[in-house]
């Protein structure tokens, strides 16, 4: 059976060179970094070496680079922090952001009382930043912003500049979901006014299971997990020196290589859109994913033409023909629920068909394209 792997907004395949150095570390660098002889001192190296090549790919200082397990712990050391240690009141967030952050901010509610605000989406899902500049000056209470410069299941881009300008304006703090941007488009944080970023490495062809959290100098963010001094006291437990060596070796790879492969990955998508608006001409586009300027170029999110009674067999078909995409986020695909960022702007009518995301890397082909339209289109015929 033909196999095609759509779905690398849930996550991608590890690089090969990644893997070869990840193997080599486990190999030979196996000392605990917070031991003070050879062994130790040569894996605590690797650490800080790898500390200062993503500190230098964001422009911003090692210190403020802090690795955790991925992009939802580092979600919620910031979020939390925020609120406990920083005496945030105030949240102004979207419907459309990750889990790791809407049910982050929802136990902020029901613990601290913190109260939450959600900025005025248009029907494309575009976060209304007219509407966010009002509610960031109705108050004068500690205010923090929380949204995702790249949205994971639609696409859309967020204008990051212009949205961390208005937070300094009012003096909020800002802080980016950047798990589906890093390694994917060039951040300078020095130049945008953002407090807090969250980025995942195996969302850009490195491993699971490791990710960092960007700290602005001077937040006063806490930590949230207590024990050690490691990660300068931010992140208690012994580090995973092959993991974070794996996410420095992905993260350099992926900006050597990223004009070429966003070329790539841009003309792919091209080419699968394309594909859809000849051969099922009544599909939609969800979002802004058909709009190459406002939206990422590794994903699209489709809406489909059937019946919710054909739809409940779509996934499980496509499966059978060995194609893995997603009818949202991974992180809710085990849930009967629909998703709550499609919900956020979608009409009634569309949100009773089936909505697939299809998101791609370098390692698919324009041939693979051709078969999963081509499938699409047979299903939705029979």
């Amino acid at each position: 059976m033909r196999k095609v792997y759509f779905d690398n907004a849930a996550t991608t395949q590890i690089r090969e060179e990644v893997v070869d150095r990840m193997a080599q570390v486990m190999r030979e660098v196996y000392g605990n970094p917070s031991s003070t002889h050879a062994y130790g001192r040569s894996a605590k190296t690797l650490i800080e070496q790898a500390r200062k090549t993503v500190a230098k790919t964001l422009n911003v200082a090692a210190s403020e680079i802090i690795f955790t397990s991925g992009g939802t712990e580092a979600d919620n050391l910031i979020l939390n922090s925020a609120v406990r240690d920083l005496g945030v009141k105030r949240i102004i967030t979207s419907r459309i952001e990750h889990h790791a952050v809407l049910y982050t901010l929802n136990k902020l509610h029901e613990v601290f009382g913190t109260e939450i605000l959600y900025v005025n989406l248009d029907d494309c899902g575009r976060v209304d930043l007219q509407h966010l500049e009002e509610l960031l000056n109705a108050s004068e209470e500690k205010t923090l912003v929380s949204l995702m410069h790249v949205n994971n299941e639609v696409g859309n881009l967020l204008d990051i500049k212009k949205t961390g300008d208005l937070c300094k304006k009012y003096n909020a703090l800002f802080h980016s979901d950047t798990v589906q941007s890093i390694g994917h488009y060039e951040l300078d944080l020095s130049k945008i006014q953002v407090d807090f970023t969250a980025v995942s490495a195996h969302k850009f062809h490195g491993p699971k299971g490791v990710g960092f959290a960007y700290i602005r100098k001077n937040s006063g963010l806490q930590p949230l997990i207590f024990g050690g001094e490691q990660e300068r006291g931010f992140r208690a437990g012994t580090e995973a020196v092959h993991n974070i060596v794996g996410l420095e070796e992905a993260l350099k790879l992926a900006y050597e290589n990223l004009e070429e492969e966003k070329e790539y990955v841009t003309s792919l998508k091209r080419y699968f859109i394309d594909l859809l608006k000849k051969e099922i001409p009544e599909a939609k586009f969800n979002g802004e994913c058909d709009d190459f300027d406002n939206s990422t170029y590794t994903l699209i999110n489709v809406c489909l033409p059937m019946t919710q009674e054909k739809a409940l067999m779509l996934l499980f078909q496509l499966d059978l023909h060995g194609i893995a995409c997603s009818k949202g986020s991974a992180c809710q695909s085990g849930s009967n629920q629909g998703s709550h960022v499609l919900s956020a702007f979608l009409s009634e009518d569309d949100l009773k068909k089936p909505s697939l995301r299809f998101s791609f890397s370098r390692y698919n082909t324009k041939e693979e394209a051709e078969y999963v339209v081509t499938v699409l289109k047979e299903f939705i015929e029979k």
